[in-house]
């Protein structure tokens, strides 16, 4: 598996080239920051009782789960998703447009609220650097939050392996649930990429370490542990779910479950704390809730129900955010995320660039600063495609332009004319060099739209539909596949999962983020293609299906020069190389 490509070096500012951007890095611009304590943004923006705010240091915090129960009777603010085009080397700046509209809004005096994930430590280490916005669109502090932050990922990690050592115990003293350990399917987590570790051979080295098997980790962000954690509504739905989680099967092929195991208990403990939404604030110290963290590529793509929820009675407009393209992240927020939680999504910004759009055009990274209107024209296909798929969940779309200094001004008519064509408003936005400020044009679309066209959501298909079909409608209508195909050992597999009562649960595609069908070099829209299911999962505790599409993997690994090689410690404390 490979994770989105970090940004590239040119940063976002408007044209003539240079102007409006500034020599610092990310890492530089946070730490500069003029934060507040953050029981004062809980008070001063929320209304939040400092006895129910649970510090994490000065500047973050996790908020009292009692406390959001008793908000259960106010009425929740608008709900905004930002999403984007299918993310290239380009850099499209998805994170950083939702910071810079959260900004916004309350630069207008509106009451905003930003809801965004949980960067994993592999990308950060890998290829995509820090996930906390940039430029002066920034969560912060900073380097907590892209590094261990409140430990959340930790208790994920851990209860996650504790079953996995629960497992083998169970096995090691008599076995007395019959597990079939070649039917075995739990697997332990690590939120670092390390290829190594995808297949292993455990209990090796005699009868005091156990049976030997085959095994393997996943990585943190697409633990079954993470998705429950991000859709549960409380502790005791958490328990509940996690109780549910089918591990293997036992000789004679019938499912053994966490609760079978007693491990329900014990995991909800360790996740106790961390289920708690956690608080930081903006460069412009407008509050933020960052909490869970699943890929959207492998996963669901969305941060927890418990923050986006929490955020809806805090504020009035809520701005969110799901993983990479539309096709995946907004796919899952509405199918799933939004039929799990109840959520109505009010509006959806689909963010884009002008370079990228040239990329999807066939133009060359090293070539994107050279005006290219036929390959914009050829790109703006991957955009459309995008926006006529939120289109069709019945939901109102904006797109924003996240501007780079490269942009010529014929490139800018011809994309806004084409968006005209489509009939969707195009905003212009320079966010990453001017804050909120520069994200004020959008922030008034946002609300001018809400306003005018009320949203109409409803999920692409009916719980009641075959699993199978389920996967076919979202191949054909969102990725523009032709059909899927699939062994009899899947098309088997779907039908076991219904006969046993799962047939109602959503799907979950894991496949490429670099391209609407499984091809990762297949850029623009293409069609004619077909989806290839080589696996179905059963998510038992997260309650959707997981269908895995093409040579996508579950546990990523470094790149040849890794972005952990740049990052570095100084003598006073500070840090350097984190994007």
């Amino acid at each position: 598996m490979s994770v989105q490509p970090r940004e590239s070096a040119e940063k976002p500012g408007k044209h003539p080239e240079g102007q409006h951007q500034h020599p610092k890095s990310d890492i530089e611009i946070s730490q500069a920051a003029n934060m507040r304590p953050i029981i004062e943004i809980a008070a001063d923006r929320l209304g939040i009782p400092a006895e129910f705010v649970l510090p994490y240091g000065h500047y973050k915090a996790k908020i009292s789960l009692d406390y959001l129960a008793s908000l259960a009777d106010r009425p929740d603010g608008k709900l905004i998703l930002v999403t984007a085009i299918t993310p290239t080397p380009a850099g499209e700046g998805k994170t950083t447009t939702t910071v810079g509209l959260g900004d916004a809004l309350n630069q207008l005096g509106q009451k905003a609220v930003i809801c965004i994930r949980e960067p994993s430590l592999g990308p950060c280490f890998g290829i995509k650097g820090g996930a906390a916005g940039g430029g002066y669109a920034q969560v912060v502090p900073m380097e907590d939050i892209n590094l261990h932050f409140t430990g959340d990922f930790h208790a994920i990690g851990a209860a996650n392996n504790l079953l996995a050592a629960l497992i083998d115990n169970h096995v090691y003293w008599g076995n007395k649930l019959d597990i079939d350990t070649r039917r075995i399917t739990w697997r332990r987590a690590l939120d670092m990429n390390d290829r190594a570790l995808r297949e292993i051979v455990t209990s090796l080295g005699g009868a005091a370490n156990g049976f030997p098997r085959e095994a393997g980790f996943d990585i943190t962000v697409a633990s079954e542990v993470m998705a429950i954690f991000c859709l549960a509504s409380d502790l005791a739905d958490l328990q509940r779910r996690l109780g549910q989680i089918q591990i293997g099967q036992t000789r004679d092929k019938k499912p053994v479950t966490a609760s079978d195991l007693s491990a329900a208990g014990s995991m909800a403990a360790l996740l106790k704390d961390a289920l708690a939404p956690n608080l930081v604030q903006t460069l412009e110290n407008n509050p933020a809730f960052i909490h869970g963290g699943p890929f959207a590529n492998i996963a669901h793509g969305c941060n927890s129900a418990i923050a986006t929820k929490a955020a809806l009675k805090l504020g009035d407009w809520v701005v969110t955010e799901a993983g990479f393209g539309a096709d995946l992240g907004a796919e899952k927020f509405f199918d799933i995320k939004c039929r799990k939680a109840g959520l109505k999504p009010d509006c959806t910004v689909i963010v884009a660039t002008i370079r990228a759009l040239k990329m999807h055009g066939g133009v060359a990274k090293d070539a994107l600063k050279a005006e290219n209107l036929d390959a914009l024209k050829e790109g703006f296909a991957n955009l459309k495609r995008h926006v006529e798929n939120v289109r069709s969940y019945g939901v109102p779309v904006i797109v924003s332009v996240n501007r780079f200094s490269s942009d010529t001004e014929a490139e800018i008519t011809l994309l806004k004319s084409l968006c005209d064509e489509l009939g969707v408003e195009c905003v212009l936005a320079d966010h990453w060099a001017e804050g909120g400020a520069g994200a004020a044009d959008l922030a008034r679309t946002v609300i001018g739209t809400i306003q005018s066209t009320p949203s109409r959501f409803k999920p692409l298909y009916p719980d009641d539909m075959p699993l199978i079909e389920k996967a076919r409608t979202i191949a054909q209508k969102i990725y523009g596949a032709t059909d899927i195909s699939a062994e009899k050992s899947v098309r088997d597999r779907f039908a076991e999962l219904e006969a046993a009562g799962f047939g109602h649960f959503p799907i979950c595609v894991a496949k490429t983020q670099y391209s609407f069908s499984t091809n990762p070099d297949a850029k623009g829209a293409p069609s004619g293609f077909t989806i290839p299911i080589r696996e179905v999962r059963l998510s038992a505790g997260a309650e959707f299906v997981v269908v895995i599409c093409g040579d996508i993997m579950t546990m990523p690994g470094l790149p040849k020069v890794p972005a952990a090689n740049s990052i570095e410690l100084g003598a006073d404390g500070r840090i350097t190389g984190l994007f």
